[in-house]
Parts: structure tokens; sequence; C-alpha cells
């Protein structure tokens, strides 16, 4: 791995572990196993290193997210697999992380694949529920983009009830009830 690879992926992992204020160039450049002026060498400065470790997550989240959401299955069967898909639920969500740390919030350059990944979530739901509605699989009445809303706030909320009571069972709650509100409706 190059350097400026192992400067993004300690980046990476010190904004899910710190965030941002708790991340220091130094602790970067100590993950990293890279030299003092490594990190300039390759990279601006910290928000430019920064940018390009949120902007390799989100690119993750998307196909980890595709990767189940555009794979076989029903309209329910695909929004199930996203809720129930592999996730290290005490460690919460690398993007949804990002979401409570205020100076990743207040820069406008910092913020947008955050956003970004949070819009196109939503939005692929949102279409997976309007062609289950499509199919007759969910009650005509659904709004798809209600129910994406539901979904990602299901999952964040899910990593905060999780991480607040040491326990995964929170998060697994979560999906339960809410598939079991988005059931198919039995013929």
């Amino acid at each position: 791995m190059s350097t400026s690879e192992r400067l993004i992926e300690s980046t990476r992992e010190l904004l899910w572990e710190r965030g941002y204020v708790g991340m220091s160039p130094k602790a970067i450049l100590e993950r990293a196993g890279a030299g003092q002026g490594s990190m300039y060498h390759h990279f601006k400065g910290k928000p430019d290193l920064a940018l390009a470790a949120i902007r390799r997550t989100a690119e993750e989240m998307r196909a980890t997210a595709a990767g189940v959401l555009d794979g076989p299955g029903t309209p329910y069967e695909r929004i199930e697999a996203y809720l129930r898909r592999e996730r290290d639920v005490l460690r919460g969500c690398p993007i949804g992380r990002l979401t409570m740390d205020p100076d990743v919030i207040a820069s406008a350059e910092l913020r947008a694949p955050v956003d970004e990944t949070l819009d196109w979530i939503r939005e692929r739901i949102a279409g997976i529920v309007d062609e289950g509605k499509e199919q007759g699989q969910f009650a005509p009445s659904l709004d798809g983009g209600e129910i994406a809303a539901a979904v990602v706030a299901t999952v964040q909320g899910g990593y905060v009830l999780a991480r607040a009571s040491g326990s995964p069972a929170a998060f697994d709650a979560g999906v339960r009830g809410l598939l079991s509100l988005l059931a198919p409706r039995s013929a």
C-alpha cells in the first residue's frame, strides 16, 4: 500500500474512532507509519486528507448498500437484506458518525459526501418501495420517500441505541419492528 493510501486508510479509521477534531496530524502519521511531512507531500493538509478519507468511506458505503439493494429478490427482500446486512453495530456507522461532528457539518466540502451518500440511499430505497407498490407488494398509500427516511432513521438510530446499551439487540429490535410494519400484505 502506498503512503498516500496508508494516510487515507488511517484517516478513515481515526475519523470513525475520534471524529475530525480528535484526529491530529500526528495521530494520522503514527497510524499510517508515515514520516513527518508525508501528509503535506500527498495532501494540502488535514482538511484535504479528511475529504479524501470521507469520500472513500462514502463510496464504500454506497457500494455495500448497492450490493444488497440492487441484488436479487422482491422489493421487500431487498430492503430486508439492507437492514439485516452484516454491520459492526457497536462501532456505529462511519458516515452517521460524521453527522455528529461539528467540524464536518460546518464545512460544506467535508459534509457533501455525507449528504450525497445519505441522499443516494434514501433515493434508492424510495425507488424500491415504489417498485413494490407497482407490484402490489406494498400498500398503494405508502410514500417511498417517507419509508426510505424511516429505513435510514432505523439504521442510524439503531446504531445509537446499540452503542448506548452496549448490545446489538437494540439495533436488531428496531430492524425487526420496521420489517414487521413493511411486511407484504397477504392475499
